[in-house]
């Protein structure tokens, strides 16, 4: 299927490695030109080997002006853009609300939901040019459920989900679609130091904590980046102009988070 992607100017964050990377790596083959940023250093200078066609910038998203300078170049190397991909994110700390530093709770936010602002903020007035604009912005299945232990992170992840309704119909005039994400329980080294977390908080082994998340999805299984990262392709592609203002399940029909 043609997605009809080619020489589409795209914006990832957190793009160096993990989900971000998958969605990056998605967008290329459909002949995008795209640009990541990272704060691991190390997943960066990896790029210009694994990925040699990704330009990839060192940026705290969280930190405004970096973002303000990372937008700078990038938009300078794409000149335009037509899709901003807020994925940014971090776990956060596990615990119950009473013990949790406030400083891990404003990070946890800061990066997880207000860098999402910092970006949209800035890629609005260039998205308002291009002929096929969107924002896809990374919730989580935490952000329709309540998440014990983990309130810094549910509380990000709704917060992502009003973000997304609200920037859907403030940008509908200017025909820019806001759609958000919401994964489940995805692959990859980040959800077991989650579970990994968990299990030590409640005192069970790694795999009962694991089953028990599992208990609470119809398909007992990981989702892939690769699943996440063809999903935001695909809305963000012409083939979705009509879909905007959505919270988009790619989770296998979790029901709670426990």
């Amino acid at each position: 299927m043609d997605l009809e992607l080619k020489g589409q100017k795209i914006i990832v964050t957190a793009g160096a490695n993990g989900i971000g990377l998958e969605i990056a790596r998605a967008f290329v083959r459909e002949g995008a030109h795209v640009v990541v940023c990272d704060v691991d250093r190390d997943a960066l200078a990896a790029l210009s080997q694994s990925d040699p066609s990704l330009k990839a910038h060192y940026c705290d998203v969280a930190d405004r002006t970096q973002v303000a300078s990372f937008f700078d170049s990038a938009l300078k190397e794409l000149g335009g853009l037509d899709c901003l991909v807020n994925n940014a994110g971090i776990a956060g700390p596990t615990g119950r609300v009473e013990a949790i530093n406030p400083d891990d709770w404003e990070r946890c936010i800061a990066v997880c939901l207000t860098s999402q602002f910092n970006c949209a903020r800035i890629a609005i007035p260039h998205l308002r040019k291009s002929q096929n604009p969107s924002i896809v912005n990374l919730s989580s299945a935490a952000g329709k459920f309540g998440f014990a232990m983990r309130a810094p992170y549910a509380a990000a992840k709704w917060g992502v989900i009003g973000f997304t309704k609200s920037l859907s119909i403030e940008l509908g005039e200017d025909r820019i679609r806001v759609n958000a994400i919401l994964p489940g329980l995805v692959s990859g080294d980040r959800q077991r130091r989650v579970l990994e977390a968990r299990a030590q908080q409640r005192g069970m082994s790694f795999k009962d904590t694991e089953a028990a998340a599992f208990s609470f999805t119809s398909i007992k299984d990981y989702v892939t980046p690769q699943q996440i990262a063809d999903q935001i392709v695909f809305i963000a592609s012409p083939r979705g102009k009509t879909i905007s203002g959505q919270a988009i399940s790619v989770d296998g029909d979790t029901r709670m988070l426990g």
